[in-house]
């Protein structure tokens, strides 16, 4: 728990102390996720929803309790973060607010038993609102930028960028 509290101190500088880290929405979302998780591995399923739901409700950080989370993971602001049910996060990650790590959608994902979301490697940071979706891998290091949208595996410490939206030179109309 001390570790966990170290991280938002670290990570987050508008906190200053323990104290003001036990408030912030990325530790009551990975500590309830924690006891929601030990529930999923004993095939308590209801009361490992019951604390996901009530996680999601207090931070807006929704954590499906099978997903399987490492070491010094942290979310910055937290409101809209999903993590899928297979989904896996190795040490030191850290995510924005408005990521989705989900899957592709039920007519592509090979239904219940299947790994339909990804696996994020030790080092990740994950930009506001990109999602990462499917079973693939993004190596440990890599960068996902801002708004990008993920469906193919990323090496280890490349950078994903996002479209820019950027259009050609508009024309004068004549």
């Amino acid at each position: 728990m001390k570790e966990d509290l170290d991280t938002v101190l670290g990570k987050d500088p508008s906190v200053r102390s323990r104290a003001e880290a036990l408030l912030h929405a990325s530790i009551t979302a990975l500590w309830t996720y924690r006891i929601a998780h030990r529930c999923y591995r004993n095939r308590r399923y209801v009361p490992a929803r019951v604390l996901a739901n009530a996680a999601r409700i207090l931070t807006g950080i929704e954590i499906h309790p099978g997903a399987r989370i490492g070491r010094r993971f942290f979310v910055d602001h937290g409101a809209a973060v999903v993590i899928g049910e297979t989904c896996v996060i190795g040490d030191d990650v850290m995510l924005y607010h408005q990521v989705t790590l989900g899957s592709v959608g039920w007519w592509k994902d090979g239904g219940p038993g299947s790994t339909r979301h990804p696996v994020i490697g030790d080092h990740v940071v994950v930009g506001t609102n990109a999602s990462v979706l499917g079973a693939i891998e993004i190596g440990a290091g890599a960068h996902i930028a801002a708004h990008a949208v993920v469906t193919r595996s990323v090496l280890p410490g490349a950078v994903v960028h996002a479209r820019d939206g950027r259009q050609g030179a508009r024309t004068p109309a004549s």
